[in-house]
C-alpha cells in the first residue's frame, strides 16, 4: 500500500488498481470545522486535476481535485450525515471517493511522504 500526495493537500493511498482519496491533515486543520461534503457521483469519469468533491467548512469551500485520472467507484456516505469524519480521522474513517485508478503512472507524479513533509512546513 502506497500513499502519495498532491500539492494541492489531497492524498491517495493505493491499493492495487484502486485509489482512496481525501484531504490531508494538514488541509483539515486549515480548513477548520468541516460542515459539508460534496460527493462526486459513483461512475464519474476523472482526468488529472478535474474537480472531483466540495468540502465546505466553518471558513471556506475549497474543492477536492483528482490526484489521477480513472473512474468513481465508491463514495463515502457516511459524511453526508457526519461530515466532521474528515476532522477527526481524515485518511481512515474520513476518506471522501474511492477511484479506479485509469494510469498506474500518474501515481509517480505526486508527492512521497517525505516531499508533501517538507512542502507543510
Amino acid at each position: 500500500m502506497t500513499t502519495r500526495f498532491t500539492p494541492d493537500h489531497e492524498y491517495i493511498r493505493v491499493e492495487g488498481s484502486t485509489g482512496i482519496v481525501g484531504i490531508t491533515n494538514y488541509a483539515q486543520e486549515a480548513l477548520g470545522d468541516i460542515v459539508f461534503v460534496e460527493l462526486p457521483s459513483v461512475g464519474k469519469v476523472l482526468k488529472k486535476g478535474d474537480e472531483a468533491a466540495v468540502v465546505e467548512s466553518v471558513k471556506a469551500a475549497s474543492e477536492i481535485y483528482a490526484p489521477v485520472a480513472g473512474t468513481v467507484i465508491e463514495v463515502n456516505d457516511a459524511l453526508s450525515g457526519e461530515p466532521g469524519l474528515i476532522n477527526a480521522d481524515p485518511e481512515a474513517g474520513g476518506w471522501i471517493y474511492k477511484i479506479a485508478i485509469a494510469e498506474a503512472g500518474e501515481i509517480d507524479s505526486l508527492l512521497d511522504a517525505t516531499a508533501y513533509a517538507d512542502l507543510t512546513k
